[in-house]
């Protein structure tokens, strides 16, 4: 169960308490209806606050109120026990092992997982590049052709001669994000002063191409200057390629497998909390940055994700006379869900995720 479905389950279970008369409350709609992991002292997969909202209104004490919904929620399917904790939050356990079933969701929803509506985002279809992103640029994506200045270091990288390249104009940075946070679902900003969207910065885009352009203009907060040096440079030290880098390497594994003789399938428990947990929050993520309308906060957590799944992938294909084993087939999915996480996120931006890099 995603927290898009565990959201409805909360608002049918309101809506049944009203219904038999055990409330007296106006319904939520689902959307509205928030659920986050448990906070410190809490218990289960997903906790809400929804009792406290509607304690006001119904007149009763939020425990009270907990208490109606919590046996509502229960009974619903895929929920193995509901706790009531602190003032009147409600912690849902779901049936089975959290980490499988998280696996499954990603393998199921495929990219579109965290996505609004839970589809893939198609960003050529809808415009994703920049305005003016189409006139001829030389190919400096970080899978193509290096700049002419390019300076090969050691064999495991290149890294390239520092450059600053100019900044996009509040216009164009503008608009970018309002076409991102569109995507993602976000209402569109009444405060926004309208805006009339200028050709993409010519020394920007032509010079690094549209990725690292999009990164720049989308990875910085919306009070800090966007980054535009060492964006090309193909290292860990550039936020774009580790997360490109690292989608790369989760498409890699996939393929080494497949010499091997075996497919990812989430058979047992991985011991890998810090990527389990970055996987976890790309839903809550997504629909935070719809709701601050804040893109940087996604490429933050790509590029956490990306940090994690990093550390994790020597641990996925058998080593030496090692065979093949639930656990490795286990780690392999935990691995191809955090690479689709990583791929999805970038679609969201209008970034492309290459499998070789």
């Amino acid at each position: 169960m995603t927290p898009a479905e565990l959201s409805r389950t909360v608002a049918r279970a309101v809506c049944r308490a009203v219904e038999e008369g055990a409330l007296a409350v106006e319904v939520p709609e689902a959307s509205s209806v928030r659920v986050e992991r448990p906070r410190p002292g809490g218990t289960g997969d997903w906790a809400t606050g929804i009792a406290l909202r509607l304690a006001g209104p119904a007149g009763r004490p939020p425990r009270e109120v907990a208490g109606v919904l919590g046996e509502r929620i229960a009974r619903a399917p895929g929920v193995e026990r509901v706790e009531i904790t602190g003032p009147g939050f409600l912690n849902v356990t779901l049936e089975g092992s959290a980490q499988q079933r998280l696996v499954e969701a990603v393998r199921a929803a495929g990219t579109g997982y965290g996505m609004p509506g839970g589809r893939p985002v198609d960003a050529a279809a809808e415009g994703a590049e920049p305005s003016g992103a189409s006139v001829d640029r030389p190919d400096h994506s970080m899978s193509g052709r290096r700049p002419v200045d390019a300076a090969v270091g050691d064999a495991s990288s290149v890294r390239l001669t520092q450059r600053v390249y100019p900044l996009p104009t509040p216009d164009d940075r503008a608009a970018l994000w309002a076409e991102v946070l569109h995507r993602m679902g976000a209402e569109p900003d009444p405060a926004a002063k309208p805006h009339h969207p200028t050709p993409a910065p010519p020394g920007l885009v032509a010079q690094v191409g549209v990725d690292a352009a999009r990164w720049a203009m989308l990875s910085a907060a919306a009070h800090d200057r966007p980054r535009t040096h060492d964006v090309l440079v193909q290292h860990e030290r550039n936020p774009l390629y580790k997360v490109r880098y690292a989608h790369a390497r989760a498409r890699a594994l996939t393929r080494g497998a497949g010499l091997l003789g075996f497919e990812a399938a989430a058979e047992e428990v991985v011991d890998a909390p810090v990527l389990t947990q970055a996987i976890a929050d790309h839903p809550v993520v997504v629909a935070d940055v719809a709701r601050l309308r804040a893109p940087d906060r996604l490429a933050r957590h790509l590029e956490a994700t990306a940090e994690a799944l990093l550390a994790f992938q020597h641990t996925v294909l058998p080593a030496g006379d090692e065979k093949p084993s639930a656990a490795h087939r286990s780690r392999l999915a935990l691995a191809e869900a955090a690479g689709t996480v990583l791929a999805g996120g970038l679609s969201l931006l209008g970034i492309s995720a290459p499998e070789h890099l």
